[in-house]
């Protein structure tokens, strides 16, 4: 049989490089459809009828009786969550997208290992992207102790769109009735009390009462997509009492789910478009899309106070800092306070409107974070519960420096050159 030439290998390589270039971008542009349509602003965030529409459109209702405790930086992060993995007598369901190597991921592999190997039911999910960098031995570890181990959406370069259908869910539940969630994943970056560049800034919530249940349900609801198995009975989704006074309800955004896909933006733009005073976001990046942008330019022309807080010169090298910016320039022209945190990267996600409202967990105001990513969020309505994270915003905002209007418009080109173009083609999240 001849041999093919050296001129029909190249022209099949070439035709390979095509089909694969052409799986790439198809795998940036295939997005479900974003919520679009202003909404009318019918009613204040303190108005029954908020809590009450809010979770007819979104599905799971506000539940009374949460108690819930921020936790600021790794030292108070991961202190508790490896005390309630080692307390487990029943369960635990942990789902992250970030586990990388160092002490901290080997002491929650450590603890994991060891409830499994005492009969508790363990049940881990991975992004398979974001926890690529984790020790394939810790794995390994896990599975033989008798821990359920799954990645979530391993990258396949023949399935366009999987590299970019990630889970940013945060999630430990143990004995189905003590919960965490919020943004921070589990490596030596999240370590730490945000002292230097190396330990980030970021912020986690611990939670009992019965909206665990709903938490759970948010696990459970991958869990089932990538084992296809359900996960139920007391062990999981045992009777919960009320454990305090605040009004709460978890949410869980799905790529392409349908139905309440959208529920956390949803709940972002109907808590913004409620405002009367004040809306507060901690991003680490902000790139409003335009009816992001045009429901906080009405809030702004209706006299609410608008702060953001974003990532400064410390970015996180997934996301970067060029697409943030260049949406900015109508928001700081009305009005709205933009600062870039200056001690490290800023990885927070909380919005605070009207020291009532907060929603905190993995999601961001950006459109790209629904459409590409699953995202878990705990919505509260509690003013002792938002006092505190005000305070905690306020002491981050004395920490950043406020970009004005001019300062914008004085962009090098270059830079709004690379925004423009990460805009266009968008940017992981």
């Amino acid at each position: 049989m001849p041999r093919p030439s050296h001129s029909a290998l190249t022209a099949g390589a070439a035709v390979l490089l095509c089909l694969l270039a052409g799986l790439l971008v198809a795998d940036a542009l295939i997005e479900t459809p974003p919520v679009q349509r202003r909404m009318e602003r019918l009613y204040a965030l303190d108005d029954p009828r908020f809590a009450h529409e809010l979770g007819l459109l979104t599905g799971p209702p506000f539940l009374p009786g949460t108690q819930v405790r921020a936790l600021l930086n790794g030292d108070q992060i991961f202190p508790p969550m490896l005390a309630a993995i080692r307390s487990a007598r029943v369960s635990i369901t942990l789902e992250t997208h970030h586990h990388g190597a160092g002490d901290v991921g080997r002491a929650f592999v450590d603890a994991l290992a060891e409830r499994a190997r005492q009969g508790v039911k363990v049940h881990v999910l991975l992004d398979g992207v974001g926890s690529a960098a984790m020790d394939p031995g810790q794995l390994a570890r896990l599975a033989q102790a008798g821990a359920q181990v799954r990645l979530f959406q391993s990258p396949r370069w023949w399935q366009p769109g999987g590299s970019n259908h990630r889970t940013h869910r945060n999630l430990l539940i143990v004995d189905g009735h003590l919960g965490f969630t919020g943004s921070a994943g589990v490596a030596p970056r999240w370590t730490g009390q945000a002292q230097n560049p190396e330990h980030w800034r970021d912020t986690h919530v611990e939670v009992q009462g019965p909206v665990v249940g709903q938490m759970q349900s948010v696990f459970m609801d991958h869990w089932a997509q990538v084992t296809g198995h359900v996960l139920h009975g007391p062990d999981y989704f045992p009777a919960l009492a009320p454990a305090g006074p605040v009004l709460a309800q978890m949410l869980g955004s799905s790529r392409g789910g349908g139905g309440g896909s959208n529920g956390v933006q949803l709940a972002m733009l109907m808590a913004m478009t409620a405002a009367s005073r004040s809306i507060d976001l901690s991003a680490p990046h902000f790139s409003p899309d335009g009816l992001i942008q045009r429901t906080l330019l009405d809030a702004l022309h209706r006299g609410v106070r608008v702060r953001v807080v974003v990532a400064g010169q410390h970015a996180d090298p997934e996301t970067g800092l060029s697409p943030s910016r260049a949406s900015w320039g109508p928001l700081l022209r009305a009005g709205a306070t933009i600062a870039e945190y200056r001690p490290t990267v800023y990885h927070c996600k909380v919005l605070i409107v009207d020291g009532l409202f907060t929603a905190l967990g993995s999601a961001t105001v950006d459109h790209r974070a629904y459409q590409r990513s699953d995202e878990a969020t705990l919505n509260t309505l509690d003013r002792a519960f938002a006092s505190a994270q005000t305070a905690a915003f306020e002491a981050d905002l004395r920490l950043a420096t406020a970009v004005s209007h001019a300062q914008w418009a004085a962009r090098p080109w270059r830079e709004q050159l690379r925004e423009r173009m990460a805009l266009l083609l968008g940017t992981p999240l």
